[in-house]
């Protein structure tokens, strides 16, 4: 069997390692963070790490599922695209809620990456099923976490 099939895996993991690390960087669980109010039903820190690991990693298979079953280089690259959009809005919310200190605006651009995740499970979905039910739980997860960061501003605002 001719490992080739492997370089796709390897790329995908990178790429989310990568995207990982660097939200894991930007994210400051400091003093600010800690003194926030936050409701009864925020699941205590250690989870968010274990929760990140586990849809970076079915982002991976889904990524590799889907660009595998794309038909053409268009519908791969509109893939590969989707997916950097994706990394490039998680990142960017954790530039916004704990560097800028900011969740309202936090809160609005979690919007554009649910949208974000929805888009993948649709376009991806076509091409592999698979993909679109590894995404489910990021679309869960990005759900949960916008509820958290809308509680935040309700318990802390107004910020800036």
């Amino acid at each position: 069997m001719h490992k080739s099939w492997m370089l796709p895996f390897i790329v995908a993991g990178l790429a989310a390692i990568g995207v990982a690390m660097l939200g894991a960087t930007i994210t400051d669980l400091g003093p600010w963070y800690q003194a926030l109010d936050k409701p009864d039903w925020t699941p205590p820190d250690p989870v968010f790490g274990i929760a990140w690991t586990v849809i970076f990693a079915l982002a991976a298979i889904a990524g590799v599922a889907s660009w595998r079953a794309a038909p053409n280089t268009r519908v791969s690259d509109t893939i590969i695209g989707l997916f950097a959009l994706n990394g490039f809005l998680n990142i960017l919310w954790s530039l916004i809620f704990f560097r800028m200190q900011r969740p309202d605006w936090a809160f609005a651009e979690m919007i554009l990456l649910w949208l974000s995740v929805g888009a993948l499970m649709l376009f991806c979905g076509r091409y592999s099923r698979l993909a679109a039910l590894a995404l489910l739980p990021y679309l869960a997860w990005v759900t949960i976490a916008g509820a958290l960061n809308w509680q935040v501003i309700e318990l802390n605002g107004p910020f800036g």
